[in-house]
Parts: C-alpha cells; structure tokens; sequence
C-alpha cells in the first residue's frame, strides 16, 4: 500500500509571495487553478482576505473579523478573478499595495463553484477534493439543530464556519482534538471554551458535520460558508501537543516536511493562531510570523524547526510552548516522508 495517495503537495495547497504594484496584476507560481485563497500583507497592516470558488472571487471574509462578507463591487478593486494559475487583482490595498509584500495561501478544490450535496438536513452546495481531504461548504442557516454534507466522504478534523450574512458573529472552529461541545474563534486570541450551541456538540461524520443554534454558525435564513479538511497521510495532519516550556521544545510527528502549520494555545486565553510557512522561512528556525486573529505586520519570532518528519518547537514562549498548556494545530506537507521525491531536511 502506498504511503500516501498524494505524490507532490503543491499540486494541492501552496504558498505564493509576491509584492503589491497599486495596479491590476496576475499573480502565478500556484500550479493550480485555487479555490480557496487566503491572502496577507506582510510588511503593513491590513486585514486577511479570504475569497473562495463557491462564494465567487468579489466577496471578501477576514479571518481577523466578526464581519460580515464584503462586497467588492466592478470594477472589482480587490480579486478581479481566479486563474489557472494563480489570480488576478486590483488596486486594493489590502492585496496590491505599491511596494508593499504579500502571502498568499492557496488550496484546490474541484475548479467549480460546487453541486447540491443532501447528506444533511440542511442541503448545501461544495466544491470538494477529496484526495487531498478539503471542501468549500455553502448553506443557509435555520436556526434549529441541523447537520450539514460536506462531501469529503472522510470525517473532518478541522471545520472553519463563518455566517457571511449578519456582522458581529466570530468564526466557529472545530478541531478534532477539541470535545466538540467547545469551539475556537479564528478571529480571537481566545482558548476553548464551552459552546454547545456551534457544532451542537457533536463531532463530524464521513458525510456531515453538525450545527446548534449559534447565529454564527447557523444564524435562520442567513447564508454560511465553511470550510473543512479531512486528514491525508503524507500530506495534512490536524492534531495536539503538550508544551514543555523549554527552547528544546516538544517534536510533533506529522509524517512529512511542513510547508504551512497553525499553532494555538487551547489552554491559556490572550494567544495567536501563529502562521508559518516555507516561503516566508527558507530555512530553520523559522521567525517570519503572521497570526490569523489580527492584521499585524509580520514579524520575527523563533518558534520551530521544520524537518523531514514533522515540526520541532524551538521556542519556551506561551504561544506555541509554556509547560503543561495544550495546542492544536493544522499542517500542510511541502514532501512526503517517503515516496517519489521523500522529505529532505533543511
């Protein structure tokens, strides 16, 4: 048996820097066509973009918000489209600045904007790839205990909802080692905290994941999106450790050489989803960080080392390390352990 189904990672996410010139341009070097695109200013501060296939490539989320989508009206100042190859965007500070530096995260879908899936009581449209475990989820809410298909046809173990319609309602976020009767909040420092009312306190399945009647995960007649990934051998791992506080830190096993990892605290409140990938840091430790919750420039913090098999913590500091405090994470490979092209250090 094959150790993993998927031979070259950035046939399915990848990270593309690029520098902002205050006038349209395309820019390439995914080697995909994405549906999902999360963009970042590095070097100033503005809030993250998040534009998907499903939703179309005019409506904005932030990860760092309670907003509600935004509208990017022609002729389209943000994203004015999504490419075979990367996307093209305007003059819109947030993602085309002059001279200011940007990441982009990209994930692929299927290249369309999704199909009805009535797994659920709740029919929703999704855009799915299920060989690499990641699906665009579209529905309205009700109001009332409800489930959700999300096409994956694997249980997910990190689902991010986010109401689209009505303004003031975080992201609700599931990850597979938190009991499902608490939530995170993408767009806060907050640690896991008690709500039944999200994911109606009950873990996903092969077919649906399961919404309350929190308004911001299923808010009546208000339209939803979310996103979900399922676990692949050698290509995403969603998981926990335990921190040691020392710079020897904890070594998490992932099976491959990330290429992207968010950390959280889950125990102490007042900590940052922390971003890192391979682009920004060419080599170890890795110190280039931007977090999820908020629109800070980047910085430098020594956090990891990413090596052939997983992530090293190198730091003692509460955000990714204080002894006795849990933390999730979600990670994407660059290489596989073993196969075609194995995992190489650093």
């Amino acid at each position: 048996m094959a150790y993993t189904t998927i031979k070259k990672p950035s046939d399915y996410f990848n990270t593309v820097l690029y520098t902002g010139n205050g006038s349209t341009q395309s820019i390439t070097g995914v080697g995909f066509q994405p549906d999902w695109i999360w963009v970042k200013e590095r070097s100033s501060t503005s809030s993250h973009q998040l534009i998907d296939a499903v939703r179309g490539y005019n409506k904005r989320l932030s990860s760092n918000t309670s907003d509600a989508e935004a509208v990017d009206s022609s002729p389209y100042n943000d994203f004015k489209s999504i490419d075979s190859d990367g996307f093209t965007i305007g003059s819109g500070g947030a993602v085309n600045e002059n001279s200011q530096t940007y990441a982009s995260w990209n994930w692929l879908a299927n290249n369309t904007s999704g199909s009805s899936n009535t797994d659920g009581s709740i029919t929703s449209t999704v855009s799915v790839n299920t060989t690499s475990g990641f699906s665009i989820v579209s529905y309205t809410g009700t109001g009332a205990n409800a489930t959700v298909g999300h096409g994956l046809g694997s249980t997910p173990k990190f689902v991010a909802i986010k109401n689209r319609t009505t303004t003031g309602w975080s992201w609700r976020t599931y990850h597979v080692d938190i009991t499902p009767s608490k939530r995170l909040f993408l767009n806060t420092t907050d640690a896991a905290t008690t709500d039944t009312t999200a994911f109606n306190s009950t873990a996903p399945t092969s077919s649906v994941f399961s919404v309350g009647t929190s308004i911001g995960a299923n808010g009546s007649s208000d339209d939803m999106i979310a996103y979900c990934f399922s676990e692949v051998k050698g290509f995403s791992k969603f998981g926990s450790y335990v921190g040691n506080g020392n710079t020897d830190g904890t070594f998490v096993y992932t099976g491959f050489k990330p290429a992207f990892v968010i950390v959280k605290n889950t125990t102490t409140a007042a900590k940052d989803w922390v971003i890192h990938d391979n682009k920004r840091n060419s080599y170890n430790p890795t110190n280039k960080e931007l977090v999820a919750q908020d629109n800070f420039a980047e910085y430098d913090n020594t956090r990891f080392d990413f090596v052939s098999n997983g992530l090293k913590i190198r730091s003692n500091t509460s955000y990714v390390n204080t002894s006795g405090d849990s933390y999730i994470y979600m990670a994407f490979a660059e290489e596989p352990l073993v196969g075609d092209n194995p995992a190489t250090a650093r």
